[in-house]
């Protein structure tokens, strides 16, 4: 569970790691002009710029893509840690406290109770599954 994280989290993850690859990749192709490598360190340069130029291109799109994602996801409250959190898809992962969150009821494991609320929810001593209800919003 340490790793785990919310499906846009995740996006922004993969978005900073390309940034910062191409960031790299930048940096490397400019050695070639640096230490003066003539004819042969520009052409590498060149290569490694528009590699990493490539590559923040690529980030600036998952970016994108997760930010529109982020506008149409569903914002609810976490019954475990209480804040408020945002949903992709049938099942996903809470923001900050990592706990697995569905607004199926038939995902929900079979020994999930029903709150008063109407949100399922497992008991304490299993596993953190939580199947909000949908129909109330």
């Amino acid at each position: 569970m340490l790793l785990k994280s919310s499906k846009i989290n995740e996006f922004r993850l993969w978005g900073l790691l390309l940034t910062m690859g191409g960031m790299l990749i930048m940096i490397i192709g400019l050695a070639g002009v640096v230490f003066d490598w003539g004819a042969v360190g520009r052409i590498i340069a060149v290569i490694f710029l528009i590699l990493g130029m490539i590559s923040m291109l690529g980030s600036m799109a998952i970016y994108f893509w997760a930010g529109m994602m982020s506008t149409s996801a569903v914002a609810l409250d976490c019954p475990e840690c209480g804040k408020r959190t945002k949903m992709i898809g049938k099942t996903d992962r809470c923001m900050f406290c990592k706990t697995i969150l569905t607004v199926d009821p038939s995902m929900a494991p079979a020994e999930a109770e029903i709150s008063d609320e109407g949100n399922i929810r497992q008991p304490e001593t299993g596993s953190a599954t939580t199947a909000i209800d949908s129909s109330k919003n």
